[in-house]
C-alpha cells in the first residue's frame, strides 16, 4: 500500500474512533405540533423567531444558533454539544405557542473536556463509601474466622463423641463434617448479611443447591461409589483379609477406598471393583465363619456292597487330620448311574488354614486306595467293551490241564489287573501340602505397590 494509501487509511480510524474531533451529520429532523394549526396565525413569525432565539441563548449551550420562522415552521441552525442538546431544541421549538412545524437542522459536535472534575467526585464518593462500609467489612472478617473455628472445634467434638459408639475412622469422619459444614455456611451468610450482600448471599444458597445438582449428574458415578462405600463401611459384609467373591472374582480383600475394592485373587492378580458394583451385587465371604463343607463324588460297582463302601469312606475321612470331627463326614448315595452308584462324601474344613482344593484330592486318593484295597469295583461309565462275535462261553470240563503241571490253563482275562499302590500318606509333594493357597502367595505378590491402596483403607483387619 502507498504512502498516501495509508495516510488515508488513518485519517479515516481517527474519524470514526475519535468522537471529539468528528461531527455527527445528522439528518434534519421534523416536529409538528400535536394540538390542530389554526387557519390565521395567532402569533406573529418574527415574534416566534425572538423568543425561541433568546432562549437557545440563555442556556448557553449552543453555538451559531440561527433561528428562522416561516409561516410557523420554525428552521433550526447552528451547533449543539450532544444529541440531547439537539432534541431539547427542537422539543422547545415545537412547544412554542404560534409553531406549526419544526426543521431541526442543528448538527452535533462533541466537545473534548479535559476537566477531571467528574472524575475526582467519583473518585471521592467511592472513597466515602468505602470508609462507610469499613466497620462492616471489618467485622465480616472477624466473622468468617470464627465460623471456621467453630466449625473445625464441632469437628472434633464429634469425632470425639462418636469415637466410642462408630469404630470406623471414615464413617466418624462423614458425619462430624456433614455436622460442621452448615456451621461455616452460617458463617459465610452472615459475613454477607453484615456486608449488605442480602441478595447476594440468598442467591449463593439458591446457586449453592443448583451447583450441587448439576454435580450430582456430572459425577455421578463418583458419588455412587463414595455412598457405596459409606455404606459398606456401616454394613461391613466383609473384613481385610477375607475371602470373597463378588462379579465372578475371587480373592481376598486388601483393602477398599472410597472408589474401589481391591481383591488378591488366588493367582496373584490385583482386581479393582467399583464399591457400587460391589454393593449391588451378590457377595459370598467364604471367611465369615471358619468351617467350610466340601463335597467328594465316587463311583462303585453294582457288584460293590453300598454299605461297606460307605463305612470304608466314611472312615478314611474321620481320620484324615484336615478334616474336622464336627459335624462328622457324611457319605450319600447320590444317583444310580449307568454303570455305577455314585457317592457323594460330605465333610467340613478349617477354610481360614487348609485349601479346599488340597483337602479334596487328598480325601480322593485315600478313597480310592481303601476301596481298592477292598475289593470295590470302580468302573468307568464313560467305556463301554464291544464284543462283535459275542461273549464265549466255556464249560469247566472243557478246559484242558496244562502239560506241565497238570493244572487247568488260565487266561490273561482270569488274571485280576494289577493295581498301583496310592500313597497313604494325607498330603503328597506333588499336592503341596493341604495348607490355604493364598496365604502361601509369594510375599512380593502380596505386598505389591498398589496407587489406590494410598489413597487409605476403609477396612479394619481381624
Amino acid at each position: 500500500m502507498s504512502r498516501r494509501g495509508w495516510a488515508a487509511l488513518v485519517a479515516l480510524f481517527l474519524l470514526l474512533s475519535t468522537p471529539a474531533m468528528s461531527q455527527v451529520a445528522d439528518e434534519p429532523e421534523m416536529a409538528a405540533p400535536e394540538t390542530a394549526v389554526a387557519v390565521e396565525p395567532v402569533v406573529g413569525d418574527e415574534a416566534i423567531r425572538r423568543r425561541i432565539d433568546r432562549i437557545l441563548e440563555a442556556t448557553g449551550w449552543y453555538r451559531g444558533v440561527e433561528v428562522a420562522v416561516d409561516e410557523g415552521v420554525v428552521f433550526l441552525d447552528g451547533i449543539a454539544g450532544s444529541q440531547e442538546e439537539r432534541t431539547w431544541a427542537r422539543d422547545l421549538s415545537a412547544r412554542t405557542e404560534g409553531v406549526v412545524a419544526v426543521v431541526n437542522r442543528i448538527e452535533v459536535r462533541e466537545a473534548v473536556s479535559w476537566d477531571l472534575t467528574p472524575a475526582l467526585s467519583e473518585a471521592e464518593g467511592l472513597a466515602r463509601r468505602i470508609a462507610v462500609a469499613l466497620p462492616l467489612i471489618a467485622l465480616a472478617l472477624l466473622i468468617l474466622p470464627v465460623a471456621w473455628w467453630l466449625s473445625s472445634a464441632i469437628a472434633s467434638l464429634m469425632r470425639r463423641v462418636l469415637a466410642p459408639r462408630l469404630e470406623h475412622d471414615f464413617l466418624r469422619d462423614v458425619i462430624a463434617r456433614a455436622i460442621a459444614i452448615p456451621v461455616l455456611l452460617v458463617g459465610v451468610y452472615l459475613v454477607l448479611q453484615v456486608a449488605g450482600l442480602t441478595g447476594l448471599a440468598v442467591s449463593l444458597l439458591g446457586g449453592a443447591g443448583v451447583i450441587g445438582i448439576v454435580l450430582g449428574f456430572a459425577f455421578r458415578d463418583i458419588a455412587e461409589n463414595f455412598l457405596a462405600s459409606l455404606i459398606l463401611s456401616v454394613r461391613r459384609p466383609f473384613r481385610q483379609g477375607d475371602l470373597i467373591g463378588v462379579t465372578g472374582y475371587e480373592g481376598v480383600v486388601q483393602t477398599m477406598n472410597t472408589r474401589s475394592t481391591i481383591l488378591l485373587t488366588i493367582d496373584g492378580n490385583h482386581v479393582q471393583i467399583p464399591n457400587a458394583t460391589v454393593f449391588k451385587n451378590t457377595i459370598v465371604n467364604y471367611t465369615a465363619a471358619a468351617a467350610r463343607r466340601v463335597t467328594a463324588e465316587v463311583g462303585i460297582g453294582y457288584d460293590a456292597s453300598i454299605g461297606e463302601a460307605q463305612n470304608l469312606i466314611a472312615g478314611v475321612l474321620r481320620r484324615h487330620d484336615a478334616i474336622l470331627d464336627e459335624p462328622p463326614p457324611m457319605v450319600l448315595v447320590d444317583a444310580l448311574g449307568a454303570s455305577t452308584v455314585n457317592l457323594k462324601a460330605h465333610f467340613w474344613i478349617d477354610g481360614r488354614t487348609v485349601s479346599p482344593h488340597k483337602v479334596r484330592s487328598s480325601a480322593l486318593r485315600l478313597i480310592k486306595r481303601v476301596l481298592v484295597e477292598n475289593g470295590i469295583s470302580m468302573p468307568d461309565e464313560a467305556r463301554e467293551i464291544i464284543f462283535p462275535q459275542g461273549v464265549p462261553l466255556v464249560h469247566p470240563d472243557q478246559v484242558q490241564p496244562d502239560s506241565d503241571t497238570g493244572q487247568a490253563a488260565t487266561t490273561a482275562s482270569d488274571v485280576p489287573a494289577a493295581t498301583a499302590a496310592e500313597p497313604d500318606a494325607e498330603a503328597t509333594s506333588a499336592e503341596g501340602g493341604l495348607g490355604n493357597e493364598i496365604a502361601e502367595l509369594p510375599r512380593d505378590v502380596s505386598d505389591a505397590d498398589i496407587p489406590e491402596a494410598a489413597a487409605g483403607n476403609l477396612l479394619s483387619a481381624r
